[in-house]
């Protein structure tokens, strides 16, 4: 248990300083006027809620799983993976502020491009991490089936062997630096346009360059607050269930199920709403994809819930069944 506060204690620094660093920028950058402060705030709730989008959730929550399955130590996953999504927001709202008018305009080709290419690296990989789960929920399977015990290991079938090498590519929890970097290409969702249109307003105007800076610097402190967390509850969640496999071999064979349906839901919603939005698709069926793209943010908490449901029911029933010592 120490050795757990230990590790988490580099995280709560980090989560700490940059939120309070954040604020203090905003508070020397923007002043103290009531729309300033109204404009920052906005900012900080808009990464809130982008942390919370299905594919950050997946995607942190589906590398955890693969990570504990390979017994390593995964709690800063999601600091990670944020660290590498605020890297592409930074960079992007900093050359929004340098821009002309017309290099502004001309962005706009950019942002379709690199949301082109966000959204396939995003379904890639949520559907590569998800086969490889898909190899432990088998696994596990089979355990359950035949009243095996032990703890969850990656199996040396073909489908293991076929996915190793994209897998080992993932195998550290500082490696989601580089998926949340591409992850953030894809600046489409209504959060980061809000960014974007914030960061571009305040450029206008004429305010100085470390002012706009205000901006993406909040919105990135709210989000590594809530993916670092997401990472720190999901590693929870899973070392509880690996604690001990005899009497909870049931519960990390349903929250492996949950990770694999997620990663590959996710995954198949992000690609549909990509397909139907580069053909022009406009059929019912494309309209509740569309739909679907739009609400990431309540599908994320859907998500997070679920988790959480699962694991109390699992949590109380091993109370419930543990005898009672006299």
């Amino acid at each position: 248990m120490g050795s757990k506060a230990g590790h988490l204690l580099p995280i709560t620094i980090v989560l700490v300083v940059a939120n309070v660093a954040a604020w203090v920028w905003a508070g020397f950058g923007l002043g103290a006027a009531p729309e300033a402060m109204a404009a920052a705030l906005l900012a900080y709730t808009l990464g809130l809620k982008h942390a919370v989008d299905a594919d950050h959730i997946a995607a942190i929550d589906n590398t955890t799983r693969k990570l504990m399955g390979e017994g390593r130590r995964s709690l800063a996953g999601g600091l990670w993976f944020s660290l590498g999504h605020s890297t592409v927001v930074v960079l992007v709202t900093l050359a929004i502020a340098l821009a002309s008018d017309g290099a502004r305009a001309r962005l706009d080709g950019l942002k379709d491009a690199g949301a082109l290419l966000g959204t396939a690296v995003s379904v890639l990989f949520l559907v590569v991490i998800g086969l490889g789960n898909l190899v432990v929920l088998l696994r596990l399977w089979r355990q359950w089936k035949c009243g095996e015990v032990a703890a969850p290991a990656m199996p040396a079938g073909p489908m293991n062997r076929l996915l190793r090498p994209v897998l080992r590519l993932v195998s550290r929890s500082w490696h989601l630096y580089p998926v949340g970097l591409l992850f953030g290409l894809g600046f489409d969702t209504a959060s980061e346009i809000g960014l974007l249109g914030l960061s571009a307003a305040a450029a206008v105007h004429g305010l100085p360059l470390y002012a706009v800076l205000a901006y993406p610097l909040l919105f990135t402190a709210a989000m590594m607050l809530v993916d670092a967390l997401d990472g720190v509850m999901m590693s929870g969640l899973y070392g509880w269930a690996l604690q001990d496999p005899s009497r909870k071999i049931g519960y990390n064979l349903f929250v492996t199920l949950l990770s694999v349906g997620v990663a590959f839901g996710i995954g198949l919603v992000e690609a549909a709403g990509l397909i139907g939005d580069k053909m022009g698709l406009a059929d019912d069926l494309w309209i509740a994809v569309g739909r679907l793209n739009d609400q990431f943010g309540s599908l994320g908490v859907g998500v997070v819930a679920a988790f959480l449901v699962a694991w109390l029911a699992a949590y109380v029933i091993d109370r419930w069944r543990r005898p009672t010592t006299v």
